[in-house]
C-alpha cells in the first residue's frame, strides 16, 4: 500500500527531502499562499505547530501560486514573508502546482486518496469560492483537485492520508482529529 513516505519533495532550496524523514510522526499537509483571504491561517497553523510539535506533530507547508496568482515571488521571499508576519517555524518546500498534469506526485496521490471535503458554509468565503467554482465548473464538488489555496491533508503516524480539510473548516476541528492521531 502507498503511503507518502514514497515520495520527496523540495525543500525550498531545491535540496531533496524523503518524506521517510517524517516517520512516525502525525503531519498536515497545506497548499498556501500568501496573498490570499486565507493568508491569517498561518497563526493558526503556527499556534498548531507550537502546541503539538513536541509531540511528533509536523506542517509542511508548500506555497502554491495556481490559485489568482496569490504566491507571487521566490522561495525566499515567501519564506520571510511567513517568518516576519506569522512567525512561522514549521517547514516550508518549494512552491509548487498542485493541480494539473504538471502538479506535484505528493499532491496527485493526497487528492487521489481524499477528494474534495466540502465547504463549511457558515465561513464568510465559502459562498464566494463555491458560485466561483460552479460557475466554472458545475459538478467540481465531485472531483477530487484541489480548489484553493490552504487546504489541509492530515496524514497519520504510518504515512496515510486520514482526512482532507477545505480551507473554510474551523481549526478546532482540524485540531481535534490531530490529538486523537497523537495519543
Amino acid at each position: 500500500m502507498k503511503t507518502i513516505y514514497d515520495f520527496s519533495v523540495k525543500d525550498r532550496k531545491g535540496k531533496d527531502v524523503s518524506l521517510k524523514e517524517y516517520a512516525n510522526e502525525v503531519l498536515l499537509i497545506v497548499n498556501t499562499a500568501t496573498k490570499c483571504g486565507f493568508t491569517p491561517q498561518y497563526d493558526e497553523l503556527e499556534a498548531l505547530y507550537k502546541k503539538y510539535h513536541a509531540e511528533g506533530f509536523e506542517i509542511l507547508d508548500f506555497p502554491c501560486n495556481q490559485f489568482g496568482q496569490q504566491a507571487p515571488g521566490t522561495d525566499e521571499s515567501i519564506h520571510e514573508f511567513c517568518k516576519l508576519n506569522f512567525g512561522t517555524e514549521f517547514p516550508r518546500f518549494k512552491k509548487i502546482k498542485v493541480n494539473g498534469d504538471d502538479a506535484d506526485p505528493l499532491f496527485k496521490f493526497l487528492q487521489n486518496e481524499k477528494g474534495f471535503a466540502g465547504w463549511d458554509m457558515e465561513h464568510p468565503i465559502a459562498h464566494i469560492l463555491d458560485d466561483m467554482l460552479s460557475k466554472a465548473d458545475p459538478d467540481y464538488q465531485q472531483k477530487p483537485d484541489i480548489k484553493w489555496n490552504f487546504t489541509k491533508f492530515l496524514i497519520n503516524k504510518k504515512g496515510q492520508v486520514v482526512a482532507r480539510f477545505e480551507p473554510t473548516e474551523k481549526i478546532e476541528n482540524i485540531e481535534k482529529q490531530i490529538e486523537a492521531l497523537l495519543k
